[in-house]
């Protein structure tokens, strides 16, 4: 799996597919990661962890993913 940083808050994620789940064995199908790949209805696309996607309203927007914040931060609220 690849890994990257989610766009939200920062967080190190994994994104499912690619050459490093070519070969898997067992009852793993190479499906799994812990981020999603989003589409804005502006046309941008950002990675985030799945916390970060359940956090985001019904129809995200940028300043909603921008708002996201860092684990830290979080954990001083």
């Amino acid at each position: 799996m690849a890994k990257a940083a989610c766009d939200g808050c920062g967080r190190a994620i994994t994104v499912a597919g690619g050459v490093a789940n070519l070969w898997t064995f067992g009852d793993r199908d190479g499906s799994d990661g812990t981020a999603l790949t989003l589409e804005l209805e502006d046309g941008t696309t950002h990675t985030l962890c799945f916390p970060c996607v359940e956090a985001l309203p019904e129809n995200p927007s940028l300043e909603d993913i921008d708002a996201l914040e860092t684990p830290d931060a979080a954990d001083e609220s």
